[in-house]
């Protein structure tokens, strides 16, 4: 149940991020998260958006390097401490994260978080079993608009 996340490479410096938003607008491709995660050279630009495989092919014709990786969606109650109950399953099971951003929806009343974890069916399962709502890959292409 896993959802995919792309991760693009890219040169530290003025413009980077215009291309890569410029091509995924070209292509019709929705952002519906991100991240940037920077260094003094290079930054990584962790994406979810409407149309993975087209957003994959274009960036790759344009030469740039990216890596796709499972994540996990979780919606949660867009209220105070709702994350924390999240965050407290996991690390009660010795779920270790790696590292997560929010978004939310115009759509939708809740609130989301990207997670990534070392041991992604581990974690959603557990998510699952103590009722957590995992996001999937048709969530992120149709109703988080």
């Amino acid at each position: 149940m896993a959802i995919t996340q792309l991760s693009v490479f890219a040169e530290n410096k003025p413009g980077s991020l215009v291309s890569i938003t410029q091509i995924l607008a070209e292509e019709g491709v929705d952002i519906r998260a991100l991240s940037l995660a920077d260094t003094s050279d290079y930054g990584i630009l962790r994406l979810i958006v409407s149309d993975t495989e087209k957003a994959q092919n274009a960036l790759s014709n344009a030469g740039l390097a990216l890596h796709l990786s499972p994540v996990i969606g979780v919606a949660m109650s867009d209220r105070p401490g709702a994350l924390s109950e999240v965050l407290t399953t996991l690390e009660e099971n010795r779920i270790n994260i790696e590292y997560m951003y929010a978004f939310i929806s115009r759509l939708a009343e809740d609130a989301y978080v990207i997670l990534r974890t070392e041991h992604t069916e581990e974690a959603e399962m557990i998510l699952k079993e103590n009722g957590a709502k995992l996001l999937t890959e048709q969530d992120i292409e149709t109703h988080l608009g």
